[in-house]
């Protein structure tokens, strides 16, 4: 357990921290999840509809320190290309 004062409100923060970041995340997981969902569901107009929604959730959790840039740019152009797969 820490010792000093500063510690203590380190510990603190820290926790407040990863409750709000696992928010985001799960936030985040949630619209991806709609996105793929659509797609399996062979949905073109509902997946399309879902990642409008989803991209600038994706670029949130870039700005907000949560996700890592490429990551988010991967994940984007990999359900991008899926739903464009849909009408081929």
């Amino acid at each position: 357990m820490a010792q000093h004062k500063s510690a203590k409100k380190r510990i603190l923060r820290n926790e407040k921290k990863r409750v709000i970041n696992h928010a985001r995340i799960s936030r985040i997981r949630t619209f991806i999840k709609r996105v793929e969902s659509a797609i399996v569901a062979g949905d073109k107009d509902l997946a399309a509809a879902a990642f409008k929604v989803a991209q600038p959730e994706l670029h949130k959790g870039v700005s907000r320190g949560v996700l890592v840039k490429n990551t988010v740019a991967r994940k984007l152009s990999r359900l991008s290309k899926n739903i464009k797969a849909l009408s081929a």
